[in-house]
């Protein structure tokens, strides 16, 4: 084998080797994701995203941001199961005015009810802020009565329903870290998952 060959064969066995490995690499990355985002609770997050109406991506984006798939988690300022509500924002949501259940807050704790009522709002904030997924994961965290005000602000808002800016450090973060999430989602489960209106 003259040289000429005997090199066009070792640059083939790297470009083969090469390509193994990055099929390797690639495969390895994918279970570490699915690892890392799993899709428990499926059967009932595909139930409350068809009733009330929200991609199962988002769903599944907010509580691993919230609580990581703890039910039991209870953060520093009380909200409480996987989807972190509020007691005063259940005990709302749960009263006549909206669902009408009359829910105890230690329901929360059923991941359940807590993904029924953590889908219901979501659904509600879209509808109130007008279909801006961004505007809605603000208000998730920073409070609706925030988001309306900093909306009505022409220094954080563009006048067309969109915040450019978001004076909590805290929400800010919020937003990026499930809009990232949600994505990891639509790509490991979702990819074709119909997209109302995302404003990514």
């Amino acid at each position: 084998m003259n040289i000429n060959k005997k090199r066009l064969l070792v640059i083939c066995i790297i470009i083969c080797a090469a390509l193994i490995l990055g099929i390797i690499i690639n495969m390895l990355w994918d279970a570490f994701e699915r690892a890392t985002h799993p899709d428990r609770y499926k059967e009932i997050i595909a139930k409350y995203a068809e009733e009330y109406d929200v991609p199962q991506s988002v769903i599944y984006a907010v509580i691993k941001v919230e609580s990581n798939f703890k039910a039991s988690a209870v953060s520093s300022v009380g909200a409480m199961g996987l989807m972190q509500m509020m007691p005063s924002t259940f005990s709302w949501l749960t009263g006549e005015e909206h669902l009408d259940e009359g829910l105890a807050t230690l329901r929360l704790f059923d991941p359940e009810v807590s993904i029924k009522y953590g889908a219901y709002y979501l659904r509600y904030l879209y509808n109130k802020f007008d279909g801006n997924w961004e505007t809605v994961y603000a208000a998730y965290n920073g409070g609706e009565g925030n988001v309306a005000k900093w909306l009505s602000d022409p220094e954080l808002s563009d006048g067309k329903g969109n915040l450019v800016d978001i004076p909590f450090a805290e929400t800010k973060n919020y937003v990026e870290k499930v809009k990232k999430e949600k994505n990891t989602y639509q790509k490991l489960y979702y990819e074709n998952e119909v997209k109302e209106n995302e404003q990514q």
